[in-house]
């Protein structure tokens, strides 16, 4: 067989998630059998397709295309060397560091920023930072892009380190380092269906875990607010639940679902939280690498899209909302989101059929009489599958 015909397997690096396979356009056949498997995926931009890393996976597409692979080694991905910083850089780094905590930034934030704000000061070491330019600094970005291939979010964080340095600590003006940015992409949100949500909480036979994955669901909360709940957070006489400090500092309310109120008067009076609603084994807030970690238990023992995460269950719940009528305000007001058109996203995934949209075809008398006056003509499965290809 050429080269060119063969089927090429990249052996996944150890930690990662899924096995990436290139099928040549002419092999219909072999491709057809992967996308009949299990936890199969297509990455158009990559021209590639995945299944989740697994032992057995790895086994089973070399026996179902034995004879025709080619193995190759998984590409790393460059890493940006870490060098020490000198003084000068240091007391930079410091600078920022207590600006951003003056100005309440949160802990994350913080340390994203003084991070990313590293190889731009050792890059630049032996040059006074107020006097660079505009375009001096879009040069390192480029180089840091074109060199390290950092993804769209980690440019976007490195310039907005560089921008806090030369705002909140030199005090330039907002207008004076308006660097380049990525396009922003336009993506929709993953989402769950409601039985794969089901099929998800079922599968979790610990009560806790069940309860703080039954709560992200039903009241559209970030991982990082289901940690921060109280107990006293919970208001059932009047049937909310109170997110103190969310995102941009802002508290809102959400739906308690009685559904989710019974379960949590188990869960308490089974693990008595004394503070935090849920708490770890050593008390304290409970972390979100644990409810993480649950999450992707479920998903896998529920067999259920494998490229959720634990935020698609919020993602799910604006949808899900949306799809049984609720007022798009209403779901602005129970996310948190500052911006309508922030929620408006969730519109584009909705589903669409002939179920809940009329065609506008289906109002034009003269082609219903077109239609009438065609042939019947026996229509299988087969037939219509081929019209969507």
């Amino acid at each position: 067989m050429e080269t060119n015909q063969s089927i090429i397997i990249y052996r996944p690096l150890p930690k990662a998630g899924r096995i990436k396979v290139y099928i040549p356009f002419q092999l219909k056949n072999e491709r057809e059998k992967f996308k009949k498997l299990n936890t199969s995926f297509y990455h158009p931009t990559q021209k590639l397709w995945s299944i989740v890393h697994t032992e057995e996976n790895w086994n089973l597409l070399q026996e179902i295309y034995q004879g025709k692979v080619n193995i190759q080694e998984s590409a790393k991905r460059t890493v940006i060397p870490s060098k020490k910083l000198n003084k000068t850089s240091e007391a930079i780094l410091l600078a920022l560091r207590q600006k951003l905590i003056l100005k309440a930034f949160s802990p994350s934030t913080v340390n994203g920023y003084c991070s990313a704000l590293k190889p731009f000061l050792s890059f630049f070491e032996s040059r006074e930072l107020k006097d660079l330019s505009k375009e001096e600094i879009e040069s390192f970005v480029y180089h840091q892009i074109s060199k390290y291939k950092i993804s769209e979010s980690a440019q976007n964080t490195l310039i907005n380190a560089i921008k806090a340095y030369y705002e909140h600590v030199l005090g330039r003006e907002r207008t004076v380092y308006e660097i380049q940015r990525p396009k922003k992409s336009v993506t929709l949100p993953n989402i769950l269906s409601q039985e794969e949500i089901k099929s998800i909480l079922q599968s979790v036979e610990n009560l806790k875990h069940r309860t703080v994955l039954m709560l992200i669901y039903s009241a559209g909360l970030r991982i990082s607010e289901a940690i921060k709940l109280r107990v006293r957070d919970i208001h059932s006489d009047e049937g909310y639940i109170f997110i103190k400090g969310a995102k941009g500092k802002k508290d809102r309310k959400s739906v308690l679902s009685p559904v989710l109120l019974t379960l949590l008067r188990q869960y308490y009076l089974a693990y008595k939280p004394s503070y935090w609603l849920f708490e770890g084994q050593e008390g304290g807030q409970y972390s979100a690498t644990s409810i993480q970690a649950v999450f992707r238990r479920a998903v896998e023992k529920s067999n259920s899209n494998p490229w959720a995460t634990v935020h698609t269950l919020r993602h799910s719940f604006a949808t899900h909302l949306l799809q049984k009528g609720t007022n798009l305000r209403y779901v602005q007001a129970l996310l948190g989101h500052e911006s309508s058109k922030t929620t408006e996203v969730y519109t584009h995934v909705l589903s669409i059929s002939n179920k809940n949209i009329q065609s506008p075809l289906d109002g034009i008398d003269e082609i219903l009489n077109l239609v009438s006056k065609t042939p019947n003509t026996p229509v299988d499965n087969a037939n219509i599958y081929a019209i969507d290809k």
